[in-house]
């Protein structure tokens, strides 16, 4: 072996043990994880305490002193956290639906944020909370809302192959369902690389022309809430690429009621991504248990939307009663897409007089 060949291979396998030290990185799971500790619960101090011991924060909004008829538990999406739903939370308990809305590990006000906490740890800790809801309200029916990333959270514990989750129906909001063969072929190629070579480095989404929104009070809010994460790790999106898969994956077995909502001018999770997905929980829209929604104005953040009460009100009502249509008129557009009759026109940005 000549010394170029020698030195060639020393810097392969220099390189190959400097990339396996850089693996991604989860975060490590609460002080609590050991066999027989003590079962999930809630603090007196507006948190819910997981089965490994780590405490979320929890907003909870009721109506009144007694029980709840419907508990939703509502996950919020990617860099996001609970107070998502700070206006959709008190709307829903005002009309008889309680709302709890934690902020998942990773995310918000919990311990290593920033640091993806990997899919089995995200399905395990809305096991619990289904698990707390069904205690603490023994009578009353439990339902899941899942928005964007929440929406995979959901879909990846409701189907799991083990353990489902058993809830008495889950709407979707959004949800990033974008399965591998339908992302970008360079995303694919190179995020498995990228989270192994660099899995510290962050990017931001400054300078995209992306609108998540045309709530523009909404998006000034985020933008300088230090709560939302202005900042992702390349690992914890490798991380969200994971869930989608796994949530793209339990499609098939989800056996709750859905109810699906898009909009179709979501520029974070275009329509085109998730059609595939709707189109494997609802067929063709007819079943009213598994039912579709397109909202023609609607944005990514759905429910926070300057049209987001339209959304809000199509999920009380088929909370009451799912086989009536929506009031909305949703159902019957997203049925006329999934059969072919409706062209698509999204939007690049919102709409006078937005702004």
């Amino acid at each position: 072996m000549t010394w170029r060949r020698r030195d060639v291979l020393a810097a392969s396998v220099g390189a190959l043990a400097l990339l396996a030290g850089c693996a991604p990185r989860l975060q490590p799971p609460g002080p609590g994880l050991r066999p027989g500790g003590p079962p999930p619960r809630l603090d007196g101090d507006g948190h819910a305490v997981m089965r490994d011991g780590l405490r979320l924060p929890l907003r909870r909004w009721t109506r009144g002193a007694g029980d709840p008829a419907v508990v939703l538990i509502a996950l919020h999406g990617f860099n996001d956290y609970g107070h998502a739903f700070a206006e959709a939370g008190p709307f829903l308990a005002n009309r008889g639906i309680a709302v709890w809305a934690p902020d998942q590990r990773g995310f918000g006000d919990t311990p290593h944020r920033g640091l993806w906490a990997g899919t089995a740890r995200l399905t395990n800790d809305l096991r619990d909370l289904v698990a707390l809801a069904r205690q603490t309200y023994p009578r009353a029916r439990v339902l899941v809302l899942g928005e964007s990333m929440g929406g995979a959270v959901v879909l990846a514990t409701l189907g799991a192959p083990v353990d489902p989750a058993r809830v008495d129906g889950a709407v979707l909001v959004a949800p990033a369902v974008w399965g591998a063969e339908g992302r970008p072929l360079l995303a694919r190629l190179l995020m498995p690389l990228v989270s192994h070579a660099i899995p510290w480095m962050t990017f931001t989404g400054e300078g995209l022309d992306i609108w998540p929104s045309d709530n523009r009070d909404w998006l000034l809010h985020l933008s300088r809430d230090p709560l939302t994460l202005k900042e992702t790790r390349v690992d914890a999106v490798a991380g969200l690429f994971d869930l989608m898969d796994a949530a793209h994956a339990a499609l098939p077995r989800v056996a709750a009621p859905v109810l699906v909502m898009l909009g179709e001018n979501d520029h974070l999770v275009p329509i085109d991504a998730t059609l595939p997905a709707m189109r494997a929980l609802v067929g063709e829209g007819r079943d009213p248990l598994r039912r579709p929604a397109l909202y023609r104005d609607g944005w990514h953040m759905l429910l926070r939307d300057l049209s987001g009460v339209l959304a809000l009100e199509d999920i009380i009502a088929w909370v009451r009663d799912p086989r009536a249509p929506l009031p909305s008129g949703a159902d019957t557009q997203a049925r006329a897409l999934l059969a072919g009759d409706l062209t698509l026109s999204p939007r690049e940005t919102p709409a006078w007089p937005a702004y």
